[in-house]
């Protein structure tokens, strides 16, 4: 997703836009077109980052990002997920979905910046 003028406050038309992009992104495995959603500053807090890469349990800069997608991707080839529902804010977008290989929900709190891309991620497992 490519955003040419600032998108704050977010306008539902660009939350849809992105949700969907985001999660055929994921499906796809492509971990280019992943990390396209994400700011190269970006910060993602997670419980998995905690069990897979110890400290805080936050993953910092989209090249550390990088390297822990690819850890899921290989550890879930068969990873797919079901988008549930989509919230925002004014500049933040929560993505409800459904990992239907573990069968576990998750809910994405995102921090987008100006430029429309994820500045910081807080990750929500229902296990």
């Amino acid at each position: 997703m490519t955003t040419e003028k600032a998108i704050l406050p977010l306008q539902a038309a660009f939350v849809r836009e992105f949700a969907q992009e985001w999660v055929q992104a994921w499906n796809s495995h492509e971990i280019d077109q992943i990390l396209a959603h994400y700011a190269d500053d970006v910060v993602l807090t997670s419980p998995v980052a905690l069990k897979l890469m110890g400290g805080d349990g936050s993953v910092g800069g989209k090249l550390a990002l990088k390297d822990y997608f690819l850890r899921g991707l290989n550890a879930y080839p068969n990873l797919h997920f079901d988008l549930l529902g989509t919230l925002w804010g004014l500049e933040t977008i929560v993505l409800y979905y459904r990992n239907t290989v573990r069968g576990d929900k998750t809910a994405e709190v995102m921090r987008m910046n100006a430029c429309g891309k994820v500045q910081q991620v807080w990750a929500n497992y229902d296990q």
